[in-house]
């Protein structure tokens, strides 16, 4: 059985690889979120970053994301304590609070079919960001519902 290097390695520690690796491929830090500036109250919505493959829940571009998406937000080791609009569900914001790794995550798994039978990921939920012209009409509640 491999060594789950999460629950002995702190995530400052972690290497590139192992801390790539904890990213469960979800697509929920992809989706475009509203602020609301009186309440500070966090909504996600289901319109997609346009590099977003709605299908693999993964980014169509990320090593070059930088360069078509300047706003797009790395999540390091550094800056995870301030990352309070990451999801419930993510790995590294349950690492950080000192969370296991969910059942269904693809470490523990082998691969993202039990987090996308488990409706985690953002597959065949979203719209192209492209595509909204008001960000207000795309707010849901799926994205929070994920118990664990």
């Amino acid at each position: 059985m491999m060594t789950q290097f999460w629950t002995t390695t702190p995530l400052e520690q972690m290497t590139p690889v192992q801390w790539e690796s904890l990213c469960d491929g979800c697509g929920k830090c992809c989706l475009n979120k509203i602020i609301d500036d009186e309440t500070d109250e966090l909504y996600y919505t289901n319109a997609a970053c346009h590099l977003l493959d709605s299908e693999s829940c993964g980014c169509r571009r990320y090593i070059e994301r930088f360069n078509y998406v300047p706003e797009c937000t790395a999540i390091t080791p550094e800056n995870i304590s301030e990352l309070t609009w990451l999801p419930n569900s993510c790995a590294y914001r349950r690492l950080h609070l000192g969370k296991g790794l969910p059942s269904w995550h693809p470490l523990l798994t082998g691969s993202k079919d039990a987090m996308h039978a488990a409706g985690i990921s953002v597959q065949g939920k979203t719209v192209n960001e492209m595509k909204v012209k008001y960000l207000e009409d795309c707010i849901v509640l799926w994205p929070l519902l994920d118990v664990e």
